[in-house]
């Protein structure tokens, strides 16, 4: 019987088998200016030939599950002939999905597994559950583990003791990657170019140049000097998708500091925006939003828990989802928490070699282990007892 393990994103689905290497795939639909009345779904993102005002249809909304008619054709796509060919009745999935998901959710998405695609047997799991196994597994003296995971939608800080999730301390925080995307657009839109419909080109933007700064004012006052002397100043060139297919930040010695350029590329030149945007997950008030930042959430997650546990936390802070691929990130959420944690206690922030799939590989692990059998529901089961035998097995 194969596995089939599906880190069900909002922004990219991580799926493959429990035997095989992990896709990471875009969870959504396209529509293209030019094309307009034909929709790319998942992975046809690579056939769309001018990914420009590239309008995406998503099938998550404030990192919920809502939109079930998008979710449904990417998951045609993927489970397809195309790409993973599942035999549904001789399979068994995981799939996650978030912490304290709507149980009107839950129920649908029971009535797609079992019902629709009539998978062998199903478990529904949070993908902090996922990294926090993951984690246990590669360190087995260790008993209490805290998973910041940072991903498009939301950020969630989960704490793990002995593999059960300690629901008095878990934390979300309202700010993601997409909400770093759409800020960023703003901030060019309103200083340099409108760039408002070119969510794919900017994304790439915050990716490409994005990074978080050690030392906030001091980076701020470097990015107000002219000409060489600023050193964060870079000058990144938009993809026009005939010659150039993507965008790319020009190297130091090449860049010409008047902005004057002869070759006819359009240029982006950034500044303070290259560390002033990832700062919103650091301090979201800054712009306005009422949210705690992620060390004091995690410093507020840690307090509420039984003190003699204080410790082990501090010293297994694990970080997964995109967000944390910023450069400098795990330094500085180190170096803030560090300030704000007690004096005595050591602190240490994990940065695994693939935050993104990191959560996968703990399902790919979770598959393998030998009580699994144990923890899903079959789908005899699913039509013997209905919903309620789905709300008691699984932990959400």
């Amino acid at each position: 019987m194969a596995t089939l393990v599906l880190d069900n994103g909002a922004y990219t689905a991580k799926i493959g088998y429990s035997q095989e290497k992990v896709s990471v795939i875009p969870n959504c639909q396209f529509r293209s200016k030019t094309s307009r009345l034909k929709t790319f779904t998942a992975n046809q993102l690579d056939e769309i030939k001018d990914p420009s005002g590239l309008f995406y249809i998503l099938p998550f909304q404030k990192g919920y599950l809502v939109n079930w008619d998008v979710q449904r054709k990417v998951w045609d796509h993927l489970f397809g002939k195309e790409m993973f060919k599942v035999e549904f009745a001789d399979t068994s999935v995981i799939i996650t999905e978030p912490y304290f998901n709507f149980s009107s959710i839950q129920e649908s998405m029971n009535e797609i597994l079992f019902e629709e695609y009539q998978f062998q047997s199903a478990l529904r799991i949070n993908a902090g559950s996922l990294s926090a196994h993951h984690y246990f597994h590669s360190k087995p003296s260790e008993l209490c583990c805290l998973v910041v995971d940072s991903g498009f939608s939301f950020t969630h800080i989960a704490p793990y003791c002995r593999s059960k999730k300690m629901k008095d301390g878990i934390c979300r925080i309202n700010v993601g990657g997409k909400l770093l995307t759409n800020h960023l657009k703003e901030i060019i839109s309103y200083r340099q170019l409108h760039v408002m419909d070119e969510t794919h080109v900017i994304n790439q933007v915050k990716e490409d140049v994005c990074y978080v700064s050690q030392q906030f004012y001091k980076d701020m006052e470097i990015a107000q000097l002219k000409g060489e002397e600023n050193s964060v100043m870079r000058d990144y060139v938009l993809p026009d998708f005939s010659s150039i297919k993507k965008g790319f930040s020009k190297p130091r010695e090449e860049m010409v500091y008047s902005g004057k350029y002869k070759t006819g590329e359009q240029i982006l030149r950034l500044a303070n925006e290259r560390f002033a945007v990832p700062e919103m997950l650091f301090h979201p008030s800054d712009i306005g939003i009422q949210e705690t930042g992620i060390p004091e959430a995690i410093v507020h997650s840690i307090q509420s828990l039984p003190e003699e546990m204080q410790p082990h936390f501090y010293q297994n802070i694990i970080l997964t989802g995109g967000n944390t691929l910023f450069t400098g990130f795990r330094e500085r959420l180190e170096a803030e928490l560090r300030s704000l944690a007690p004096a005595h206690l050591p602190v240490s922030v994990q940065l695994p070699a693939n935050p993104i799939t990191y959560s996968w590989e703990g399902g790919k692990l979770l598959a393998h282990s030998p009580d699994y059998e144990e923890i899903v529901v079959t789908r005899e089961d699913y039509e013997e007892n209905g919903h309620c035998i789905c709300e008691e097995k699984f932990d959400i």
